[in-house]
């Protein structure tokens, strides 16, 4: 599906859900996709993308920095406070704050540098032991916590089970969100963001049908 479509049918659903064009922000995923689709796409015009790890994208997308002007850069993956400081340097914006941690060690390297990411704190709205996020019933707590350490919040982040209804996880979202004053949900991939936009997401992220399936690296 071509970049033209997937944005076609954002708009589409903005307009369905009464909501203005442009509310939305497509990141393209962009995780373990070769440099020559990466670029095709920037080639088309779009300037934001999404990345899972650090390392990749350190190694990726230097060079298509200086080559493309405005790129706007998302980390959506795990975070290791050990890579804490190359991805605030590199991300414009950070999907996977998931735990006190985590955001202690951004807040003090804030302080040092004085610039951080915008940031979206991760809910595991599943309550499923093997992925990552703040419980449901923690995260008014950790929001405040966040706002404590001066942190740049813009929103919440989840990633729905693969085996339940994905709608009733986007409106549990978006009622923590709204209950703590914030307007950002990063929320919706490939096979439902249109929901996710229904249910209020400002940031979809949408991989595979933009780029194809990924390739897996050579063993």
């Amino acid at each position: 599906m071509s970049l033209q479509e997937i944005t076609a049918r954002i708009t589409q659903a903005e307009t369905t859900a009464g909501r203005p064009a442009g509310s939305v922000k497509l990141i393209a995923v962009s995780k373990v996709q070769p440099n020559d689709r990466v670029q095709a796409v920037l080639q088309d015009g779009h300037r934001c993308f999404g990345e899972n790890r650090v390392q990749e994208a350190l190694g990726k997308w230097p060079g298509f920095i200086e080559q493309f002007s405005e790129v706007d850069l998302h980390l959506i993956g795990p975070l290791q406070t050990n890579k804490a400081r190359q991805a605030m340097e590199l991300f414009s914006s950070i999907h996977s704050v998931d735990r006190p941690k985590l955001a202690r060690t951004l807040a003090r390297l804030t302080q040092e540098t004085g610039t951080c990411p915008d940031l979206f704190l991760q809910v595991n709205t599943g309550e499923e032991q093997q992925k990552a996020g703040v419980l449901p019933a923690e995260a008014d707590d950790f929001i405040a916590e966040c706002r404590g350490l001066d942190l740049p919040v813009q929103g919440l982040m989840c990633i729905p089970p693969v085996d339940e209804e994905p709608a009733l996880h986007f409106a549990l979202l978006a009622k923590i969100a709204g209950r703590n004053g914030l307007a950002g949900l990063s929320m919706g991939m490939s096979s439902d963001f249109e929901q996710a936009i229904a249910l209020g997401a400002t940031h979809v992220r949408v991989g595979s049908a933009i780029f194809g399936d990924r390739i897996k690296p050579q063993e």
